[in-house]
């Protein structure tokens, strides 16, 4: 394992507890106090406040500070649709290439999100899931395509949607299309088979989350 420096490692702490709302949209964040807290200076926290405010988990504001980002789920849905549709596209495009090394480390990945989701390890989890999606696609020529794709996972994690997406039962349903996707490789299956299941993988997580989201706006306006 790579050893954290410190800034490595307060953006890691604080990032967690901002996905796991303990920090809440809103929330100031006191440098000082953080610095006391992780036992460092105040320097590795300003750096990593500094970069999770590039990634849209904190905002500056005016006499006050940073603070906890307000959360946009609305966006959740529209993001994942696009992003639904370029990762399949570049799935598809290399599925025929597809190294056998890169096959092994997809198996892992997946074995590890069971052993996490087996620990309750939600943060785990999703960063798991962002290295397998990444394995896959990062095996496309089109950088330009490349580039948007992690231009939207960075999008859909100041959402916090893949923290939120945690708690359903699609996760293990998500774990089960990890392997589909792997088997397809393997065996170098046909290409737009490929891209559709990698499409429809990403829709069904949408779809939960919009449906989940929607049912619990619907307590809050009744209530």
């Amino acid at each position: 394992m790579i050893k954290e420096n410190k800034q490595q490692r307060a953006y890691r702490i604080i990032k967690s507890r901002i996905v796991e709302k303990v920090y809440v949209p809103g929330q100031r964040l006191v440098i000082d106090q953080l610095a006391r807290e992780l036992e460092t200076s105040s320097i590795p926290i300003r750096e990593a406040i500094r970069q999770l405010e590039a990634e849209g988990l904190i905002e500056y504001k005016h006499n006050i500070g940073p603070v906890v980002a307000p959360i946009n789920e609305s966006e959740y849905y529209e993001n994942l649709q696009v992003l639904a549709v370029l990762e399949g596209y570049a799935v598809a495009s290399c599925s025929q290439k597809f190294p056998a090394a890169k096959i092994m480390k997809l198996k892992e990945k997946n074995k590890q999100m069971k052993e996490a989701l087996e620990d309750f390890d939600i943060i785990a989890f999703a960063k798991l899931n962002v290295e397998f999606h990444q394995i896959i696609y990062e095996e496309s020529t089109n950088r330009v395509l490349i580039e948007n794709i992690q231009n939207l996972w960075k999008r859909l994690d100041s959402i916090r949607g893949i923290g939120s997406t945690l708690y359903s039962v699609r996760v293990k349903e998500s774990i089960k299309e990890h392997e589909e996707i792997i088997s397809l490789l393997e065996k170098k299956a046909d290409p737009q088979k490929i891209e559709e299941l990698v499409r429809m993988h990403k829709l069904r997580t949408a779809e939960d989350f919009e449906r989940r989201r929607s049912m619990k706006l619907e307590n809050t306006s009744e209530s």
